[in-house]
């Protein structure tokens, strides 16, 4: 576990004497124009970063209906025709278009997490910060999969998860913003699957922007699957006069595995431009669906990257995330078996979506040691699998420099207020002394 004293700070007294007017022109000249060197020196930074996954002329240029393409500056939600990488230009099929959907490239920082093993570092990608309400590793599969339903002429959108499913509330944040209805089978307890689902955490969002929520109980999700309960949505809303395209859990078929071969090469371009400074031995995920930990093994093995690829699955086991890999990866004919290319770890603790103490605990220590929040269902157990593995098998990672990929799911969070209360008391009521002077109306309230 995470230490108090990491996160210790230490305070400084200081001067509040005010400097003289002169000193405030010298500094505002002085900031000015370190504000200036700043953005040209990002801005240009950003040119070499982009480079890329920027689209070349061609696949910038409007189609004669005028939706696909982008205009210089005005990305976002855009259609554009797909190049891949080179080094997976000899996978089928390849996508013919991508949406704009996530602020990318995501940045990556060192995670100054305590007690590694010597010589070890661990750096975040920090998928988390791929957008607001899109945010997490969902955003680059529904890049590759809206652009499909678009390009099928769909109207609306099905998919399905837990009741607290990031992917669920991302498909109905992204299918909103291109116009399409969407249709949310959500898996909840069968006391509860009668009764409104409520507006917490992921639901809140994804019921704000209209997503057509119907539930299902756990057992009958058990003797039913996905599958059958997309197919038959989707034959009620055909009959309807709908145009209906299913996107499966998680996001996890084929064409979204390559969401994170895409994300591979902006790994790739960005350790580029580190002028070597930075290269990284192991990348370590979360694996709830199987979609991101395919596209990140598989791109890591054709890239120049070559990170040995570390999945903790939050779900199911190893087994079966071996096997249903390497269904996706058939599926754009890899030519590469799941197990040579990915080590998957059981991470899944009480189950899916269930917290012990101790994994709520390191959620929250991590938080107050370095700044990150981790969510509960995903990146949570990731990171408390990985420590734990480093804590029992230290050489395995010593000297290794890590990259764990963060792939989100704040909002699950709010479903987990209850549970963690008793470990967050970091509060008191400020006391003022009777001698400090008071009148009404000092304060201004905002």
């Amino acid at each position: 576990m995470l230490s108090s004293s990491a996160c210790s700070i230490r305070s400084s007294s200081l001067n509040l004497t005010p400097p003289p007017p002169t000193l405030h022109r010298n500094i505002h000249k002085r900031l000015l124009c370190n504000f200036r060197r700043h953005w040209s020196t990002r801005a240009r930074a950003r040119t070499i970063v982009d480079s890329s996954t920027a689209p070349s002329a061609m696949e910038s240029k409007e189609s004669g209906d005028g939706m696909d393409g982008a205009i210089a500056g005005f990305n976002f939600l855009a259609k554009k025709p797909y190049s891949p990488p080179p080094w997976a230009s000899h996978l089928s099929p390849i996508p013919s278009h991508v949406f704009s959907l996530g602020h990318l490239p995501t940045p990556i920082h060192r995670w100054n997490l305590p007690n590694l093993p010597k010589g070890t570092e661990v750096w975040l990608k920090r998928d988390d910060l791929s957008g607001m309400q899109l945010s997490g590793n969902k955003v680059r599969k529904l890049e590759f999969l809206l652009a499909d339903a678009v390009g099928q002429g769909a109207d609306c959108i099905i998919t399905i998860g837990g009741i607290q499913s990031n992917h669920c509330r991302a498909t109905a944040v992204a299918a909103k913003y291109l116009n399409l209805d969407c249709h949310l089978i959500l898996r909840t307890s069968k006391v509860l699957v009668d009764k409104d689902p409520g507006l917490t955490g992921n639901l809140l969002v994804g019921r704000l922007v209209g997503a057509h929520v119907q539930l299902i109980s756990k057992e009958e999700y058990a003797k039913l699957g996905s599958v059958t309960l997309t197919e038959l949505l989707k034959e009620k809303l055909l009959k309807e006069g709908r145009k209906p395209y299913v996107i499966p859990v998680g996001g996890s078929n084929s064409l979204g595995t390559w969401g994170y071969i895409e994300a591979i090469r902006e790994i790739e371009q960005q350790v580029h431009n580190a002028a070597g400074r930075v290269k990284f031995d192991d990348i370590v995920v979360a694996c709830g669906s199987g979609g991101t930990i395919a596209g990140l093994s598989l791109g890591s093995w054709l890239s120049t990257t070559k990170m040995k690829v570390h999945a903790f699955s939050v779900c199911d086991d190893p087994d079966y995330f071996y096997d249903f890999v390497q269904v996706l990866l058939d599926g754009i004919q890899a030519g590469v078996l799941s197990r040579d290319i990915a080590d998957i770890h059981n991470a899944k603790g009480l189950g899916y979506a269930m917290s012990t103490s101790e994994e709520l605990k390191f959620v929250k220590d991590v938080a107050t040691a370095t700044g990150v929040v981790l969510d509960p269902v995903y990146s949570g157990k990731a990171a408390c699998g990985m420590m734990r593995d480093m804590a029992e098998n230290p050489a395995k990672w010593e000297g290794r420099r890590v990259l764990f990929v963060h792939t989100g799911g704040l909002l699950g969070l709010f479903d987990k207020v209850d549970q963690m209360a008793s470990t967050i008391s970091n509060w008191q009521r400020l006391d003022v002394d009777e001698s400090v002077p008071r009148k009404e109306g000092t304060g201004k309230m905002f």
